[in-house]
């Protein structure tokens, strides 16, 4: 993750405060709640110059800083080795498809 992100997250997660936010941070537990993320999703969109398509936008998505991170990297097209991003298969499928 790097510093911009990281910046991004702090004012979504109420219950943070100066904590590190680490890439296994589960931002439920640092109090994302359904309406700051979809206005950490728009933040993330305007920030890094990205749409999530519509198969990342899951719970699992969400879970944790870095399932967010590495779905941002793959979207950017800077995949992270190693890392699953949540709706990759139907994303993949439907790659193959076309």
């Amino acid at each position: 993750m790097d510093a911009q992100f990281v910046d991004i997250l702090r004012p979504y997660l109420k219950y943070a405060g100066d904590q590190e936010i680490t890439d296994t941070a589960r931002l439920r537990d640092l109090g994302l709640d359904s309406m700051r993320e979809i206005e950490l999703l728009f933040a993330i969109e305007d920030a890094y110059d990205i749409v999530f398509p519509e198969e990342r936008m899951v719970d699992r998505t969400f879970e944790t800083s870095g399932v967010l991170w590495a779905a941002v990297q793959e979207i950017r097209g800077h995949e992270i080795p190693g890392q699953k991003i949540p709706g990759q298969e139907i994303h993949d499928a439907s790659r193959a498809a076309s």
